[in-house]
């Protein structure tokens, strides 16, 4: 490992930590799921930095559509059972 990929790494472990900060300490977030994007963009930037890149898609793609999607299934399921 060259010295410029620990300090990349290094980089990029403070920004998903420094995203995860303001996203936990945001009075927004729990008004909605707006907040908690940039969390985890920034995770999967974590992991892209890391050189895990199959993981950083998979996250890419479970946070921006598998659950959104069971977020309003759930709403669904709620609101049936209300009636």
């Amino acid at each position: 490992m060259n010295r410029g990929t620990g300090a990349r790494r290094a980089l990029a472990a403070f920004g998903a930590l420094a995203c995860a900060a303001a996203v936990g300490l945001s009075a927004y977030a729990s008004h909605g799921l707006q907040g908690e994007d940039a969390g985890r963009v920034a995770l999967a930037a974590l992991f892209a930095a890391l050189q895990a890149p199959d993981v950083a898609l998979s996250q890419l793609g479970v946070s921006a559509i598998v659950l959104p999607v069971m977020i309003l299934l759930a709403v669904a399921k709620i609101r049936e059972h209300e009636r």
